[in-house]
């Protein structure tokens, strides 16, 4: 191997690094600007033009698989968030309001975890007292699939599975805008 060959190497692992805490950092500065921002307008909520359902296949924090399949004839809140987000915990409390409004029809929220270790995510669970599904995406996979560059990023899964809506960054999920938005989508 050649010194240029070695160097070379070295200044693509730096190069990717920069990139990763770039995007990270984005997504941060973002998320922070998104939160004053956090009312349930319809605008808010962004119809999805993208065809098909983009996949998602991840474990839970007791190491359970987890497909969207299994949520087939469900409507589903599929949200992207992480421990260190602000918005994202804050955002917590009012999905459990939409939950509790939409309680006994066939309604559950998801939440992926942006590559946390699962202590950390497990801890942060525990301490909150959440009631939703955790999924882990330990390589961060998912949001690049489902083309997530801030968090929180969320999406309404109309029973038939397929996306019907996508929200950038933090909402009043317990907001009436927010529970007719959703509860149309039962229809």
């Amino acid at each position: 191997m050649t010194i240029g060959a070695a160097s070379g190497g070295v200044l693509r692992r730096r190069l990717a690094a920069r990139a990763s805490a770039l995007s990270l950092g984005s997504i941060f500065c973002v998320s922070i600007v998104l939160a004053g921002s956090v009312g349930a307008d319809a605008t808010r909520f962004v119809p999805w033009k993208d065809a098909p359902t983009p996949p998602l296949v991840l474990n839970d924090l007791a190491g359970s698989p987890h497909t969207l399949d299994d949520y087939r004839g469900r409507l589903v809140l599929l949200n992207f968030w992480a421990t260190w987000c602000e918005p994202c915990r804050d955002e917590m409390a009012s999905m459990q309001k939409l939950q509790a409004k939409l309680s006994g029809r066939p309604f559950v929220v998801l939440l992926v975890n942006y590559g946390e270790a699962r202590a950390r995510v497990a801890n942060f669970v525990k301490r909150e007292a959440l009631g939703f599904p955790i999924l882990l995406d330990p390589n961060q996979n998912a949001p690049w699939a489902w083309r997530v560059r801030v968090l929180p990023s969320s999406f309404l899964i109309a029973p038939d599975g397929r996306v019907r809506y996508s929200v950038i960054g933090e909402i009043d999920w317990g907001s009436d805008t927010a529970f007719e938005v959703t509860q149309s989508l039962f229809r």
